[in-house]
This record gives C-alpha cells, structure tokens and sequence, in this order.
C-alpha cells in the first residue's frame, strides 16, 4: 500500500466524519504509509461529529463527495476516497468522479478476492443484511459460491464466520 500511495499517478482522500476511524486513518494512512494530513478530513474525534450526522452518504460527506468530483466530474479529483460512519462499522468508497454505494462495496471486494493478500487464499462464501443490495448475490452467483443473507446485526455474520462458511 505504501508503494501505491507514494506513486506521483496516485492521490486519495479520507473522512473520518469525526468519528473513532479519524484517528486510525491519521496513524495508519497518514504516519505509515505517507498521506498527507490534507488528505485526511474530519480525523479528530469529536462527541458530537462537528453537528454533521457521520453517515458515510452523498448527503453527510458533501466536501468528500466535491472533492472526489461524483458530481462535477473533476480531472483533479483523488483516484480514490473513502469515508467511515462515526462507530467506523459502515463505508462509502468513492473513485475519481464517480461513487460506489456501501451496499455494493462488499460486492466489489468479493468480486476481487484474489488481489487482496488476507483473502488471496480462497473464500468459502459471503453475506448480506436484508437490506443490502442484491450485487453481492450476482458476484456469488457468476463465482458459483454459497451466498447467504442475514437479519441486519452484526452477531449474525459472526455466527457464519465462526462456522467458516464467510
């Protein structure tokens, strides 16, 4: 990651929308791996998120959201950007002038398991809530792997982890 953050073709932006992610995101991204601070928007925790709603959304990451161009097609926008709701349990990834709804997000990690080193060794499946878009279901389908949907809540994915079926 520290290769790709430093190449001079390659630029992102995070918001922490003043949540607990903002101090990870300076540590990890900013002391680690090279980002600069400018990049990093809302990173200080603050009890009431600045009076902003921490929803990584369109609507609640407006100066991301510009600065990523989704609406006015930037040619200096950030290859990529991301943002994390204020308990840092929810997303929203964004690429140069366009958005990838949280609800797609798990679809395209899924879709791309193999690049990413932790999962590189095979998946046995994966889950959505209820509520989450139906992306994930067609990946798993097009990959012939078990697909399972879940009551939203977080114990029910760890009942599936732990009985390694995701």
């Amino acid at each position: 990651m520290k290769k790709l953050v430093s190449r001079s073709d390659f630029s992102l932006s995070f918001d922490g929308m003043h949540g607990v992610s903002g101090p990870y995101a300076i540590r990890v991204l900013g002391d680690e791996l090279g980002v600069l601070p400018q990049s990093l928007l809302r990173c200080n925790v603050l009890e009431d998120f600045g009076g902003a709603h921490p929803d990584p959304n369109l609507t609640y990451a407006p100066e991301l959201v510009s600065i990523m161009g989704v609406f006015e097609n930037r040619p200096d926008a950030p290859e990529f950007g991301a943002a994390c709701d204020g308990d840092a349990d929810r997303n929203m990834i964004l690429g140069k002038n366009f958005f990838v709804t949280p609800s797609d997000s798990v679809a395209i990690i899924t879709a791309n398991y193999k690049r990413i080193p932790y999962l590189s060794q095979g998946i046995t499946g994966a889950a959505r809530s209820m509520p989450t878009s139906a992306a994930l279901d067609r990946v798993l389908d097009k990959m012939g792997l078990p697909k399972y949907e879940t009551p939203t809540g977080w114990k029910f994915f760890g009942n599936l982890l732990d009985e390694n079926m995701i």
